[in-house]
Formats: C-alpha cells, structure tokens, sequence
C-alpha cells in the first residue's frame, strides 16, 4: 500500500518533492538499473514521486555529460593545484606521500582525468568543446601531462628515498683466507729464482666466501612498494609506459653502480686494466669475483624480485625494465672479465683467473634464467670462453716456464732448489681448481708421446687419471728432468746426489702431505722413494769410498803382527785426511729435512765408524809409542760427534771440538 501522506502543500510542493528527489537521485552518480530501483523505493513512500521517472529519463543524458564534466573539472582543479606549486621550495621537498599532501585525492583526480579520456576516445560528449575556454580535450590532455610530471618525480623521489643501501661487510661476508700459500713473486720466473716463496710466506691466495643459497634481501624498503604500484598502474594506464620505464631503470641504474663501487669494482677500459700493476690488479680480481657472486646471485635475484611485485601481469613491460636496469651493471663487470681474459699471461694471474671463471660459470644459469637480452646473454658466454681460454694459456705458459728455466747458478749448499719449491706451492693450491681445470684440459697426442719416450713414462698410467692429474704428472716429470740437469752444475758428484736427494725428497714430502698425494697415487711416491735411497747410496759411494778403501786390510802386509809400520802409518794420514775433508766441505752443505739428515748420518755412521773401530783394534798395537797420536788422531766416538756436524749448512772447524785420543 502506497504512503500518502504530504510532503507539501499545493502543486509548488509537488514541484518541490519531484526537484528534490531528482537531485538525491541524480547526486548518487549511480548506473540507470539503480535508480530505476531507487524510484520505485520513493514511489512506495509517496505516489508522487512515480512521475520522477520521466523526468529523470528524459534528462538522463544531459544530466549524465554534466555530471561528467563536472567531475573533470574538479580533478583537473587538483592537478591544477599541484603544478602550480611546482616552483615553490615547499612543492619540491615534499613527497605526494607525506602531509599536507593528500595522495588518495591525487590519485582519484587522476584516475577521474584518465576515465575521462578513455570514455572521450569511445564516445566524445556533445559538449567536448566549450563550456569554459579551450577544447575540454586538450584540458584533459595537458592535466595528464601534469599528472605525469609529477608522478615521475614522484617516483623518482619514493625510489631514491627507499633504496636500502648495500653493506658489503656486514651481509655478504668478508673475504676469507684460505691455508694454502703462495710465492710472493711480481712476474714470470726469472733466471735467479729469487723471488719465489715458501710456505710462511706473508702473501696468501684468496677465495671468496660463497654465498647461501637461501640469501634474500630487500632492495627498496618494503612500505615503498605499494605507493610505486599506485604510480605504475597510472603511468601505464596513461600510455606513459616509455617515461615509467626510463625513471625506474635510471634510478635503479645507479643504485647497482653504487653497489659496484661499495664492492670495489672500478669502472675502467680495457686499455687501463692492462695497465694496472700485478699487485693492484690482483685485489681488483678478487673484488670482481666477489662482486659477481653479490651481484647475480643477491642484487639481481632482488631486482627480478621487485619488478615482478611492481609491474605484476604487464610481462612485456617488466621484462624490458628488469633488462635495461641490470644491464649496464652486468656490463661493466663483463668488460673487466674481457679485459683480463686477453691480459699478458703470467703464471701467478692463474688462480684469480680460476676464480673469476668460476664465480661467471656458476653465475651463469641465474643470470640466463633473468636477463632475456640476448646480447647480454652472449657477451656474458664470450667473457667465460675468454676467461677459459686465458686459464688454458696461462697455465700452458707455467708449463713452458718449468720445461725451459735453465738457471746456471747452482744453490752453492745442495739445498732444495728455489724451482720445486715455486712449482709444490703452485700445484698444491692448483689441485683445489681440479673441476674447473678438469673441464678446460686436455693432454695432448705431443705430451703422451713426450711422456712415454723423453721421460720414460707409462702411457697407460696417464689415461687412468684427470685431465688435471695428466697434466701434474707431465709437469711433476719435467720437473724432475730439469732438476737433473741442475744437478750437473756441480762438479762433485756427492754433491749431485745430495742435491738430488734433498729436492726429490721435498717433491715427495709435499706430495704426500696434500691432495697432490690423491692426484699421483701411491705409486709414484713409493717410486720416488726407492730414487731417494738411491741418492743416498749414491752419495755415500762417492763420498766416502776412498776414505773406507783407507780401512782395508789389503797391502799392509797380512796379519797385523808383521804388518808394514809405514805403510800402516799413511793408511791412517790418508783417512785422517779425507775424513778432514769431507767434514770440511759437508759440514758447509745443507740437508733442510731434520729427519731426512738424521738418515743421512746413521747411514754414514753404519758404513764407516764400524769399519773404523775395526781397523784401529786390529792395528793400534803396532803404533803404540810417543808418536801414536799423529796417526790416531780419532776415537770412533769422535767421528760419530763430528758426524753430526754434517748437512747443516754452515762450515764447522775441526779443532774446535776434537778430542785427546786416548
């Protein structure tokens, strides 16, 4: 049953019910299906109001366009109103984010101008033109001109302002300091050796820490995002999609170049890296590899991660942003890797170049899973063959080093050679590079040939190992040829054995003490072993052989009771003379290996004090007198005293600790 009751007095309040009514309706901007709805609920309250349906239909569309330009007039007053304080200090230290602005009107205003021009582009009102000036148009136009400025400051401003910076120390870790040692050497190996080092030595090769899989970071502070998603979606919206791109990767640009500054790499050419002195460029290596491990596997895993949250379903759009922001980052630390990977090759750029593959390498399958610009993507799989390349060459070139150094300054005490000392060094910390050097070697037709006739080599043994363990073997084999050949820079030939025995002995020793024992295998150290006590035997032959001739029976005369008084007598001068000798010269030469010279002495002592003592009992008798010391001049205990003084590298004399024979 329909109200009745009045709400006015005459037509003039009938005229007021139907005007007011249609404006409620009319000020509620709801679809025509609604305020169909909504006329039917007034009817249900006043009969009157059942006329307001014609009324509101037949002025529907007027109503509508003004209603419309109504709108649009009020959001282009909020851009309007913006811009104009665009010049004012307030206005360009203020974000749209922060009081008195108030970004839900901003973006309703813009939103309203953007709705406007999309209905504009379908269906034009009838009052486009006019109303209060220009073309409505090109008013609409020219506020999202405005809006746009302004929201590529803003966006700019929110990105600057959020960017968390990069603490290098405190979230990636320091760069760690491995054990394994390396000769503190400027070049390539030079004729005196003297700069090679031994373990202890105060420079160290160092590997960065590696990264946790599991490493996330935020680039732009979380509470950022939202308000860079509302410019976005009004920039795209906008058909600003060129200008959003621009604003976004610049910003983000600079934001990895600083990264790269805080992780050491420089920006320089080509030219100027191979400028750089070795020690310089050396830390400058290590950055870089640390830095493509940041980069790739913390930086832009991060940057993916926020253009997707920013740029969401827009595939296209985030893809080319994510590309052109990293972009210029990961070009700069191509254009270092480029740079080494035709550097002069010197042996010691081996191990940072091993490094710098590897971290490229290992990068490269996040790097190909984010960044679809081919040209990068090929440039990136250039630098690691370059990279690949310069570790093959430089490695041939430590070989060629190895295989040629002829130095003819013999080491004046027998003690190990500086060239093993280089090379154990250098191929103990290589053995920890067996899987990347194990992918770019490959032993040659020329080195098995090599190693089956020049060293004596068992093919079969070579197929068996790694391409590495080949190519250790080889070089292990050379090594030992060249220090043959030093050998023969001394004149005396116990002094060759000993020479060969104390470098050969350390090849063994460091081999077996480090994964180098893994790589050659029982085998060869046992070999090298049986070598050893050859050199040893070989030593004491040519050592002590005349002065153990001088102890024999033969030619005095028989039995001791008619043996031949002088010829007694000049057998002991002459192995007084030669034992005077020996300690003389040998006490002068050197055995580094405590527990190698102590051999060395037990052997000399169960070749000759037994023999010795032997001579003396037997002959002692027939020299007794005033005159039995001249040629008696030791006791067994002496010898074995001043045997003691041997191999230590520094001349002892004789007189200062020899005894009364008694």
């Amino acid at each position: 049953m329909a109200t009745t009751t009045s709400l006015g007095g005459g037509a003039g309040g009938d005229d007021r019910v139907l005007a007011t009514a249609q404006q409620i309706v009319k000020s509620l901007r709801a679809a025509k299906e609604d305020r169909e709805d909504m006329l039917l609920i007034f009817s249900t309250f006043d009969n009157r109001l059942s006329g307001i349906s014609d009324l509101i239909n037949g002025d529907d569309s007027k109503s509508s366009e003004e209603e419309e330009l109504d709108r649009f007039e009020a959001a282009e007053k909020v851009i309007l109103a913006d811009a104009s304080l665009s010049d004012e200090p307030s206005r360009q230290s203020t974000s749209l984010f922060n009081p008195p602005n108030n970004p839900v009107e901003y973006f309703s205003a813009v939103d309203e101008i953007i709705h406007w021009m999309e209905q504009f582009s379908i269906a034009p009102p009838s009052s486009a033109v006019g109303r209060t000036g220009p073309a409505i148009v090109d008013r609409a136009e020219n506020a999202i001109q405005l809006a746009m400025s302004r929201l590529e400051d803003e966006m700019r401003h929110v990105l600057i302002c959020n960017t968390i910076p990069l603490d290098a120390v405190s979230r990636y870790g320091s760069i760690r300091r491995v054990s394994l040692s390396f000769g503190s050497h400027d070049g390539a190996i030079d004729d005196t050796l003297e700069s090679f080092g031994e373990v202890g030595s105060s420079r160290f090769h160092e590997r960065g820490a590696s990264l946790g899989d599991d490493l996330f970071v935020d680039l732009v502070r979380p509470e950022a995002v939202q308000d860079l998603r509302q410019i976005i979606d009004r920039m795209v919206r906008s058909g600003y999609e060129r200008e959003c791109l621009q604003v976004y990767s610049s910003v983000r640009r600079d934001a990895l170049d600083e990264c790269l500054v805080i992780l050491g790499v420089e920006r320089l050419s080509i030219e100027e890296v191979q400028r750089v002195e070795w020690r310089s460029l050396d830390e400058k290596m290590k950055n870089w590899v640390q830095a493509v491990k940041v980069v790739v596997g913390v930086l832009l895993s991060g940057e993916k991660r926020l253009c997707d949250g920013l740029f969401g379903d827009l595939d296209d759009l985030k893809e080319i942003c994510f590309n052109e922001t990293a972009k210029g980052c990961i070009m700069q630390l191509l254009n270092f890797g480029e740079a080494i990977s035709i550097c002069k090759r010197s042996p010691e750029k081996l191990f940072r170049i091993l490094d710098m593959y590897e971290a490229l390498r290992d990068a490269m399958p996040d790097l190909q899973a984010m960044v679809s610009d081919e040209f990068v993507i090929g440039e990136a799989n250039g630098v690691l063959s370059g990279l690949g390349e310069a570790a093959k060459g430089t490695f041939a070139e430590f070989e060629n080093c190895i295989r040629t150094e002829t130095s003819k300054k013999p080491v004046i005490t027998g003690d190990v050679h500086p060239l093993p000392r280089y090379v154990m060094n250098y191929l103990k910390l290589l053995v920890d590079y067996g899987d990347p050097m194990d992918s770019l070697l490959e032993i040659s037709e020329e080195d098995l040939h090599r190693f089956k006739n020049d060293l004596g080599g068992d093919g079969s043994q070579l197929e068996a190992m790694s391409p590495l363990g080949q190519r250790i073997l080889l070089l292990m084999s050379e090594l030992e040829y060249n220090l043959e050949e030093k050998s023969r820079l001394y004149e005396d030939s116990a002094m060759q054995q000993v020479f060969l025995m104390n470098n050969l002995y350390y090849l063994v020793r460091k081999v077996k003490d480090s994964d180098l024992g893994k790589v050659l295998g029982d085998n060869w150290i046992r070999k090298r072993r049986g070598q050893i006590r050859q050199y040893a035997t070989g030593y004491l032959r040519a050592s002590w052989s005349r002065a153990l001739s001088c102890l024999k029976d033969e030619g005095i005369g028989g039995s001791s009771n008619n043996a031949s008084k002088m010829a007694l007598k000049e057998r002991f001068k002459s192995f007084n003379a030669c034992f005077e000798e020996i300690y003389r010269v040998q006490t002068a030469w050197k055995v580094p290996d405590d527990q190698l010279r102590e051999e060395l002495r037990i052997s000399i002592s169960e070749k000759v004090i037994p023999a010795y003592r032997s001579f003396v009992g037997r002959f002692r008798s027939q020299l007794e007198g005033r005159h039995a010391g001249k040629y008696i001049k030791y006791t067994p205990e002496d010898l074995e005293t001043y045997l003691l003084d041997l191999f230590e590298g520094s001349p002892a004399v004789l007189h200062h600790i020899r005894r009364k024979s008694t």
